[in-house]
């Protein structure tokens, strides 16, 4: 079966502004997200991709517009269930806020059971993603053969979820998994099971280093922003 390369979108506004942007319209790449998008190509020389799948988001659209410009024969497939998870009535809303919510002790601690008011729950966020990967393995695997290799732009927490599944973990879990703007993340899948190969690779250990504000001991929900 094939590889499968997720790739999270570059840094966005929303990340640099605190924000939870789920699907709110407008949320571009921010300088830095561009220049992590212009990297891209780069990253992935030599890697033949078969197809390309994206979130239908705008930055993750942007995100994989370098790679399409640098390889002309590829085109982009969007796929809704890829895209951000359906915040609800938390989208757009600054996390700093949302912290106190009672929901948020859920969202870190049991995931499985949080749904999001106005939205979608976590399980059915992780549902959708994984059932379109499967699709897609089969539709690669069909059209480019078992060893195939294919890219799919979307989000932090989509991410995740994919990451978890494919390594037989609870979703209750899944926040213990972090992946950073613009990072690659590589799974194989076989007949019998998959090969988490890659996990949030950006080529850069600057978020590793000691921060002068120590973050605390929740996941950033939608992702986080990375490095500073």
């Amino acid at each position: 079966m094939p590889t499968l390369i997720l790739v999270r979108h570059g840094r966005s506004t929303a990340n640099t502004a605190g924000l939870l942007a789920g699907w709110t319209p407008g949320v571009a790449l921010d300088e830095r997200g561009t220049a992590q998008a212009a990297a891209l190509p780069g990253r992935l020389d030599g890697l033949p991709i078969a197809e390309v799948v994206t979130s239908p988001l705008q930055r993750c659209r942007e995100t994989v517009g370098p790679l399409l410009d640098s390889r002309p024969e590829l085109t982009a497939h969007t796929d809704e269930r890829v895209g951000e998870c359906h915040y609800g009535d938390w989208s757009g809303r600054k996390l700093a806020e949302l912290k106190d919510e009672p929901l948020m002790e859920v969202v870190q601690a049991h995931p499985s059971a949080a749904a999001f008011p106005g939205g979608e729950s976590m399980r059915a966020m992780q549902t959708r993603a994984a059932e379109a990967v499967r699709e897609w393995n089969a539709r690669v695997e069909r059209d480019h053969g078992a060893d195939a290799v294919y890219l799919m732009c979307s989000h932090g927490d989509i991410i995740k979820s994919l990451v978890a599944e494919a390594l037989g973990l609870h979703l209750d879990l899944f926040q213990r998994i972090s992946v950073e703007p613009c990072s690659v993340t590589a799974i194989r899948y076989t007949r019998l099971r998959p090969f988490l190969v890659r996990l949030g690779d950006t080529g850069d250990f600057a978020s590793l280093a000691p921060r002068e504000e120590q973050e605390g001991g929740d996941a950033p929900v939608g992702g986080g922003a990375g490095a500073p």
